[in-house]
């Protein structure tokens, strides 16, 4: 598989200009700051993943704000600074969002409004155009995650009309497209052939859901006292989910699965890797990460299993997440495994 150089080795910097709890100028100045981004180096990784939602970047009309810009500008002088990529990634758009908190919100309209999309294409023109200087270590990732399973003919379109938009005005620089059903690495194969050599497939992975996300209070049917450790037993795993999700497991209903341990990310990215190969593109895996209310030891034989397979095919990664939003590497919740941590990533 074609590598994407420079982005093999990464991390998120979610919660900074992204799902902001407290949106102060104390939060943007401090939340994550140059010193973070010499210790994400020392780390030894190679990027970082930043997270930008819409209205950080511009107003309620589309005007840009240039204080939120300023702080992308700061970090990409950052990552200058130390030899990091970095990859700009707008989490939420105007008209769009994945985010399961925001209740009500229409999931599907954005697909299929023509003036949302034309505000979509304008934004990353200017993106585009503000970092063209910069794509030597830059990256962009279109949107974070589509959740509707129903649209991915509209988001192909969508996602081709701004890549080739982004190219006008940039034609090296890396474009990342992920697919439907929250960038399920399941989805990559219904994504359209690349336009050119410089698009790269992207996913996320928090399977299975039962263990990563085992607590959390955002999803919907999950107890707060479930536990759950991996590796796992399938039928358990099946077993709970039906029980207490309410749904099939998504990934462990595979027919092809035998087990809960490292096959299960062999069977999940199979069919992605397949459709990177054909079409020669670099395949990436913008999210993966356990929660940090899971059983410590059980996340780090997890991490070990996800990534022996990222290795194995050459997948570049950026864990979620560096700080906070019940993922962060550098929260209490880690301390005992965070060189381990490190060590795998």
């Amino acid at each position: 598989m074609r590598e994407f150089k420079g982005f093999r080795h990464g991390i998120n910097l979610g919660g900074w200009l992204s799902q902001i709890d407290e949106r102060t100028q104390e939060h943007f100045d401090t939340f994550i700051t140059e010193q973070d981004i010499a210790d994400i180096k020392a780390m030894g990784l190679d990027h970082v993943r930043l997270p930008v939602d819409y209205d950080v970047i511009e107003d309620e009309k589309g005007n840009p704000l240039e204080a939120g810009l300023g702080y992308i500008d700061k970090c990409a002088a950052w990552c200058k600074k130390q030899g990091l990529h970095m990859i700009i990634d707008l989490h939420k758009a105007f008209g769009y969002t994945f985010d399961p908190l925001e209740k009500g919100a229409d999931r599907e309209i954005f697909f299929r409004d023509a003036d949302l999309q034309d505000r979509f294409i304008r934004l990353w023109k200017r993106l585009a155009d503000r970092y063209a200087s910069c794509v030597d270590f830059i990256a962009f990732e279109l949107l974070n995650e589509i959740i509707s399973p129903n649209i991915y003919e509209e988001w192909n379109d969508l996602a081709d009309r701004t890549i080739a938009a982004i190219h006008e005005i940039v034609p090296k620089a890396w474009v990342l497209v992920g697919g439907i059903h929250y960038n399920s690495a399941a989805s990559v194969p219904l994504l359209h052939k690349p336009l050119d050599e410089y698009v790269v497939y992207n996913f996320h992975c928090y399977e299975p859901m039962l263990f990563t996300h085992q607590k959390a209070y955002w999803v919907e049917n999950m107890p707060d006292d479930l536990e759950m450790d991996y590796p796992g037993d399938l039928e358990e795993y099946r077993r709970s989910a039906r029980e207490i999700l309410k749904n099939d497991g998504g990934a462990i209903a595979s027919d092809a699965l035998t087990k809960v341990d490292g096959q299960l990310f062999e069977v999940l990215f199979a069919d992605a890797i397949r459709k990177a190969e054909e079409c020669n593109a670099p395949l990436y895996c913008g999210e993966y990460g356990v929660i940090d209310r899971a059983p410590v030891e059980g996340t780090l034989r997890w991490l070990r299993d996800i990534h022996a397979v990222f290795e194995k095919y050459g997948i570049g990664r950026a864990l979620w997440t560096y700080k906070s939003k019940d993922f962060g590497l550098i929260g209490e919740h880690y301390k005992d495994i965070r060189d381990e941590m490190i060590r795998c990533l």
